[in-house]
């Protein structure tokens, strides 16, 4: 069993498997009578059919160490993880290597970041750490199947770090 080691969600670290979604910064543009920032254009939303669907979904929160046995990947369109809560979750995302995941890595978000994965890059399952664990997921809503699961012989730990704490 290998393990990886659990580091801090950081938009350069996260760019080849996709977008950091988070207002942090000057807004792009000042909108609502001087009242709201808009942070504009955050994600490279990416499908090879249908459309872009809104989504919610509620998942069971998780506590680490966390046994990583299985990786997915959306090979028809990007899809966008938004916390409806302040609560840090789980990233995990590995390179394609030849068809299957490579080496996992694992990041944990700051409260208030969500991430957008690129269309065809593998990743964990929703892995909130916190109750409620909702989510509103963007993701394409299409015809024919859109999801590549990989199961692997031997799981990974995925560990907390001096950065990251176990909760």
């Amino acid at each position: 069993m290998s393990e990886v080691v659990i580091k801090p969600l950081t938009a350069r670290d996260f760019a080849p498997f996709g977008d950091v979604l988070e207002a942090k910064g000057a807004a792009d543009k000042i909108i609502n009578q001087g009242l709201c920032g808009r942070f504009h254009d955050l994600a490279q939303l990416d499908f090879a059919d249908g459309h872009a669907g809104i989504s919610l979904f509620q998942a069971e929160p998780r506590a680490l160490p966390l046994q990583l046995d299985m990786m997915e990947r959306h090979p028809e369109g990007s899809q966008a993880f938004l916390p409806m809560s302040l609560d840090p979750f789980l990233v995990i995302v590995a390179e394609d290597a030849g068809g299957v995941p490579g080496q996992p890595q694992a990041f944990l978000t700051a409260p208030g970041q969500g991430v957008n994965y690129h269309r065809n890059t593998w990743h964990g399952v929703l892995t909130p750490l916190h109750a409620p664990g909702l989510f509103a997921v963007v993701d394409r809503i299409g015809a024919g199947p859109n999801l590549q699961e990989h199961w692997f012989d031997a799981p990974y730990t995925i560990s907390p770090s001096d950065e990251v704490p176990e909760r």
